[in-house]
Parts: structure tokens; C-alpha cells; sequence
């Protein structure tokens, strides 16, 4: 697989109340784009995607916003300094953040970012991707998600042939060399959907 050069990262429309998360979404921000790679994410100027893009702008970086029509007035997308995309629905905003990725992290988040996350562990399950998957956890967030996939795996509704493969990093420092090590075991060939695969799904 190719460098890593653009990441999608899922995380909270809302700042949560530990501070810890704001703290670690500016850092991953800083880190993203230090090392000239790019952001791809939710559009919004609130919340924990906000405090990412704020981040990876204010060091100079590259952001694209992909944000539903619905959507703008509640998240407010910034309209200064990143790419916006704006689409007619959530169906297409996730099949373009996918398609405009070579990774996905999640950081703390609230229902919309677990769907996403879990999402992209489904079509890795099926076989639609190869591209690294990984839950920064932050203060112990995702401890219950991967005591469930523990749990599925102990109950057989996880198999060893179609392996949940979350990456899973207790600091946002860790990201980058977990990807990447992640991402130079996948094939080239092996790293997208086939075409129209994602507007199936």
C-alpha cells in the first residue's frame, strides 16, 4: 500500500467533558499536518471536529470538509481555509469520506461517530477494504467497545476468518506508526472497494 496521505477522522460534534479530548484533537490536528497529511472529516466547526480542523489549519494543513446539507446550520462548517464539500445526504458524505481516505480514526465521540467507526469495521469484515482502522483511546473511551468485540469474538459471532482488525492506541502520538506499519501489510490492489461497491453498501 502506498503512503498514508489523507486520514478520516470521526469524533464528538461535542467537546465531551473531559478535557483530555479537546486536548487530544488539537494534538492529532498538529500531528496531521506536521507531517503533510491531510484531513478528511465531518466539515463541522464545533465540538471535537472542530478543535482537529482548527488544528490542522492553524499549522498550515490541509482539511476537507464533508458535511450533509441538513447538517450546516447545526454543525457550522468552516468556510475559511478547507476544502467543503457539501452533500445532499449522509449516504454520500460517508461514501466520499471513505473514498478520500487511506485510514480512519475515531476519536471520542457520541453515536454518530460509533456508527461510522463501526461501518468501516463492517466492510473490512466483508472484505470491501483493507484501509487501517483505528480508536484512539483517550482517558479509556473505546475500553467498552473492545470489551464487546472481546466478547463477540468469545461467543463465535466473531470469526477468525473475517477478524475485526480495530487498532487500537492509548495515545494520539502512537497514530501515525500504527498506520502506518498497518498500512505497508495491505496490497495496493487490495486497498479500495471495487467501483460502485460503497454506493451499495
Amino acid at each position: 500500500m502506498t503512503a498514508i496521505q489523507n486520514v478520516c477522522v470521526y469524533c464528538g460534534s461535542g467537546p465531551g467533558n473531559d478535557p483530555r479530548f479537546v486536548a487530544a484533537a488539537h494534538e492529532l490536528g498538529a500531528i496531521l499536518a506536521e507531517n503533510k497529511i491531510g484531513l478528511v472529516y465531518g466539515g463541522g466547526s464545533v465540538g471535537l471536529m472542530g478543535a482537529v480542523a482548527a488544528s490542522v489549519l492553524a499549522k498550515g494543513g490541509k482539511a476537507v470538509g464533508i458535511i450533509p446539507e441538513f447538517l450546516q446550520n447545526r454543525e457550522r462548517p468552516i468556510l475559511d481555509g478547507q476544502e467543503l464539500v457539501i452533500t445532499r445526504d449522509m449516504h454520500e458524505r460517508k461514501r466520499l469520506m471513505f473514498e478520500r481516505s487511506d485510514a480512519f480514526v475515531a476519536l471520542p465521540g457520541g453515536i454518530g461517530t460509533l456508527e461510522e467507526l463501526i461501518e468501516q469495521l463492517t466492510w473490512a469484515q466483508l472484505g470491501r477494504h483493507r484501509k487501517p482502522i483505528l480508536a484512539v483511546n483517550v482517558a479509556g473511551f473505546w475500553d467498552p467497545l473492545c470489551a464487546l468485540i472481546d466478547h463477540m469474538k468469545a461467543l463465535d459471532f466473531i470469526h477468525t476468518a473475517s477478524q475485526v482488525n480495530l487498532l487500537v492506541t492509548d495515545t494520539v502520538e502512537e497514530v501515525l506508526p500504527a498506520l502506518r506499519k498497518a498500512a505497508r501489510a495491505v496490497p495496493e490492489a487490495e486497498k479500495f472497494m471495487e467501483a460502485g461497491a460503497a454506493e451499495r453498501m
